[in-house]
């Protein structure tokens, strides 16, 4: 279950990469009571540069969209995984067939040592978007209006995905020692001979 938890908030904080599609839109322009509590029409960025907001969001967001769909993608395998596995349990497949734990074990650790690379990819693709000059030109260009949290940098949430697969990678191989002794347990229980 710890499994399914931490895969589910992978795939939530990693959401929040993909974000909206981009475009600036000044408060006034949601209408309601924006529109009168930032006085009518003014937006902070008016004919070009407005445009020029629009571009470079909607390029920041082309940058980093694949990253955050892969990380939604491997999100979604890694809370399904776990859901199989409690319905193979729920099944009572390993005491049938006890081998399918060292199966088990061995998929924990494939998972374990794929999640690493998988991290290193995620941060790493993350920060050379971070580091583009579509990013610094969008920074500097909000930061010319006054306008902060367009830093050029790792969000709370992105972090959060790291320190999350880095939970999950050694959950796995929790799992998978677990496994090696559920194995143990259950093929000891086989041999012992039927009492009354």
């Amino acid at each position: 279950m710890v499994e399914v938890l931490l895969a589910a908030l992978i795939l939530v904080c990693s959401s929040v990469s993909c974000g909206s599609a981009g475009g600036y839109t000044g408060l006034p322009a949601l209408g309601g009571i924006y529109y009168y509590q930032y006085g009518g029409a003014y937006s902070g960025f008016s004919g070009a540069d407005g445009e020029r907001a629009q571009q470079l969001d909607q390029r920041f967001y082309l940058l980093k969209l694949p990253i955050a769909r892969a990380a939604m993608v491997v999100g979604g395998c890694l809370l399904v995984f776990p859901c199989v596995l409690i319905l193979v349990s729920v099944l009572q497949v390993p005491w049938h067939f006890p081998a399918w734990l060292l199966i088990e074990c061995t998929l924990y650790i494939v998972i374990a040592v794929g999640i690493v690379p998988g991290l290193y990819y995620f941060l790493h693709s993350l920060l050379s978007v971070y580091n583009s000059s579509v990013c610094k030109e969008r920074e500097q260009l909000y930061q010319s209006k006054g306008y902060q949290g367009f830093w050029c940098s790792l969000h709370g949430a992105e972090i959060a995905v790291g320190l999350l697969g880095c939970m999950a990678a050694m959950a796995y191989l929790l799992s998978a020692g677990i496994a090696v002794r559920d194995y143990r347990t259950v093929h000891g229980q086989k041999q012992k001979p039927l009492q009354l």
